[in-house]
């Protein structure tokens, strides 16, 4: 049984529900949140304790595991208290604020020798376990294109919770704090990006941050990906399509759960479209969204699963999100990896 505190009661919520998806492998002890009514409303008819001492929760001995729900500025802080106080962590996305945060995570992670795992509860879901069961049975060949589609309606009034639409609080617009999920899932199923280009401008409120962007992928593997970005569409929709040398993937419309959606995988001659149903047929539905995402880690701390997101793949979606920000702002191509000598290496927010 891993015994979790959740720090946050806002998103916690939802991280909340997934757990109890999972009775025999996680306990939920703690909520911690400095608005004690909130906590409390989010963990009534539970045996949850609410605590608005960090310290305390950082000290306990009978919490294995601290699942950071905070406000992204004061995800570096807390993520690292948690380490050095020997605990696993989870963190909302972004992991953090800079890809220097992110190295030093890494590094602490290690350190402690303790599990650090970014949220991409996108992975999980019948449409990506059934693109995983196709590539795996080697009917779709060599990648060739996606496209990504991420267009939300956000108004004011998202954006009167004080730390939304701000460099200080939130740190990015669209494409940390919205896109970055699709993104996420390009780089699973496509491999890691070697080149972007990208354009963003805010149209939609009047906030600091992009609400709209345009990026161009070339990956390490010679295959190109076009994402879309807006936060003024009428209605919430993402859409995913890969194409492949065997067949073309692509999803629903679901905004925030992509991979629960229903997909279509349609083959490509020389693949036949018998061969593609026939392993589509064998694959078992499993947990979706958070549920998913926390099974993969339980597997993971308990018995080596290979499929729980890593810290480096948080680095990973740190390093695209520093790229993207560099290639709108210099108007130019930006090849990746990153090193420290970059000069968005210590953050992007403008000077």
């Amino acid at each position: 049984m891993i015994r979790v505190a959740i720090i946050g009661a806002g998103i916690g919520r939802a991280h909340l529900e997934g757990y109890r998806a999972l009775p025999d492998r996680f306990s939920v002890k703690t909520m911690c949140d400095l608005d004690v009514e909130r906590a409390a409303d989010v963990v009534a008819g539970t045996s949850v304790q609410v605590e608005t001492d960090l310290s305390k929760v950082m000290s306990d001995p009978a919490i294995d595991l601290v699942d950071v729900c905070l406000p992204p500025h004061l995800h570096y802080p807390v993520v690292m208290q948690a380490l050095e106080a020997g605990k696993h962590v989870v963190c909302e996305k972004p992991l953090v604020t800079s890809l220097k945060e992110a190295d030093e995570l890494v590094a602490a992670a290690r350190k402690a020798d303790r599990r650090l795992t970014p949220v991409f509860q996108y992975r999980f879901g019948p449409g990506m376990a059934k693109l995983k069961a196709l590539i795996d049975a080697g009917l779709a060949g060599k990648p060739y294109a996606a496209s990504l589609e991420t267009h939300w309606d956000r108004d004011e009034a998202y954006y009167a919770v004080p730390w939304r639409g701000t460099w200080e609080g939130e740190n990015g617009g669209a494409v940390l704090g919205h896109a970055i999920h699709n993104h996420d899932l390009l780089t699973t199923v496509m491999g890691a990006p070697a080149r972007v280009n990208a354009a963003v401008a805010t149209r939609v409120n009047d906030i600091e941050v992009e609400d709209c962007a345009a990026i161009s992928f070339q990956m390490a593997n010679g295959s190109v990906a076009t994402s879309s970005i807006t936060l003024g569409a009428s209605t919430n929709t993402s859409r995913i399509r890969f194409c492949f040398e065997g067949l073309t993937a692509e999803s629903g419309s679901e905004p925030y759960a992509p991979a629960e959606g229903e997909w279509t995988f349609v083959a490509r001659a020389p693949v036949k479209q018998a061969e593609i149903d026939d392993v589509l047929s064998g694959v078992q539905d499993g947990l979706s969204g958070f549920a998913g995402f926390f099974e993969a880690l339980a597997d993971a701390l308990e018995n080596g699963g290979t499929l729980a997101v890593s810290a480096e793949d948080g680095r990973q979606s740190i390093e695209l999100v520093s790229a993207i920000y560099q290639a709108a702002r210099e108007n130019r191509s930006i090849s990746l990896p990153l090193t420290a000598d970059n000069e968005l290496y210590s953050g992007w927010k403008p000077k």
